[in-house]
């Protein structure tokens, strides 16, 4: 494994001064549905609850979280809204508003691995998205496979799958609610979908 470079251990300690520095941490909590006590504070991540302190950021066995996870819930605390919106309607990534410059990453790091890696092999994915918490999904579109997972506990993703046939190759589409851009930005909400395809296709993001 190659050495992280200095630049991403100088981005996590500062990402943790400025949660170490958050006022009103009871309110905070409330708002994204996260526990809070002693300067520590406890957000699940898909299924997986991590523990934020002073001085690291770990999930439930003590092990230190990789850089994506920590960025994310750094974030996902920081940009925590004032006025918490509620509006469940689900679109695409493409969908919001300030996405443009990242729909091109997402696309090739989140939705397309997803369906290259389990083109014909839909009771694959269907395991795997059981086995990482995903709960089937009742949906009007039409789709061979739908499940819904609790990224943050604000932020769900459903996955939409449709395998490849004669006239077109597989097709993952991941869908978000549209108050998901209050409690996370562009880049983020990105990360959100490169996490689930890497746990769905078995791929550890520790390397970075």
């Amino acid at each position: 494994m190659a050495e992280k470079a200095p630049v991403f251990d100088q981005i996590k300690k500062d990402y943790l001064r400025q949660v170490e520095a958050l006022e009103g941490a009871p309110d905070i909590a409330e708002t994204l549905g996260i526990t809070a006590d002693d300067n520590t504070w406890h957000i699940p991540f898909f299924g997986r609850t991590h523990t934020i302190t002073p001085h690291a950021i770990s999930d439930e066995a003590g092990q230190e979280a990789n850089h994506i996870t920590w960025v994310l819930l750094s974030k996902y605390l920081l940009l925590c809204p004032e006025n918490a919106p509620q509006d469940d309607s689900l679109v695409t990534y493409k969908d919001f508003k300030d996405a443009a410059p990242y729909v091109g990453g997402f696309r090739n790091t989140a939705s397309q691995p997803i369906a290259t890696h389990f083109e014909g092999a839909v009771e694959a994915l269907e395991k795997q998205c059981r086995a990482f918490g995903g709960q089937p999904f009742a949906t009007d579109v039409s789709c061979e496979l739908a499940f819904r997972f609790q990224a943050l506990p604000r932020i769900p993703v459903v996955l939409l799958f449709n395998d490849a046939d004669e006239d077109f190759p597989a097709q993952a589409t991941l869908l978000f609610q549209q108050d998901a851009s209050a409690y996370l930005d562009m880049e983020c909400l990105a990360m959100v979908g490169s996490t689930l395809a890497a746990r769905l296709k078995g791929v550890s993001l520790d390397y970075l």
